[in-house]
């Protein structure tokens, strides 16, 4: 007896950007509200995605993904009912530690060795005080595990920030994981990913 694989459509979806994102300063785990330009850009995605059938959206449990969530289920044709939001902890930003609210800039000028090795061996990387990205991504495998277990033959989207998002699709597509440096900020996009279980 053969056993057929099943294919998951993912919609990996980055929110809006925050303020933070906008001056390019790591946010981290911080819980901080779209801004007026993110809002705009969630909502422009919403759009996007109104004509492809969604089953189910997971959501980071940071306030700029929720409220991207609840955009993109409001612009749902589902026979007049609304696409569940599921938030799950598991997808909480990786914790920046002593550096939540620091520039992205004053991190490469003031601890440039820690810089490099972010750019060469992201998952080695941690913040002082903060969760390397190895643990994190320890942390995010099995409820992406589970997230798809139950989305067989499915399209069901997940709003995550960066870079989770990144590591996601690292994980998804076995490629390797890019510098952190250049995906610790969001603006609204999305992009399918299609996963077999």
């Amino acid at each position: 007896m053969s056993s057929t694989a099943t294919l998951t459509r993912l919609l990996l979806v980055q929110p809006g950007p925050t303020e933070f994102d906008e001056q390019g300063r790591l946010k981290g785990s911080l819980d901080m509200p779209l801004s007026e330009a993110g809002f705009a850009e969630a909502n422009a995605v919403a759009s996007q995605l109104c004509d492809t059938p969604i089953t189910m959206i997971y959501a980071a449990p940071c306030e700029s993904a929720q409220q991207t969530a609840a955009l993109i289920a409001a612009a749902q044709p589902q026979g007049g009912r609304m696409v569940k939001t599921k938030v799950m902890d598991a997808f909480q930003n990786i914790n920046q530690g002593l550096w939540h609210g620091k520039l992205i800039e004053e991190i490469k000028r003031n601890h440039p060795r820690v810089y490099r090795q972010g750019a060469e061996h992201p998952l080695e990387c941690a913040a002082p005080e903060g969760e390397s990205l190895g643990d994190v991504q320890n942390r995010i495998q099995k409820a992406l595990k589970k997230c798809l277990k139950r989305a067989r033959d499915e399209t069901v989207a997940l709003v995550v920030p960066n870079p989770l998002a990144s590591m996601i699709r690292s994980q998804l597509t076995a490629e390797p994981m890019p510098s952190v440096w250049n995906h610790c900020t969001d603006t609204a996009k999305w992009e399918v990913v299609q996963t077999e279980l």
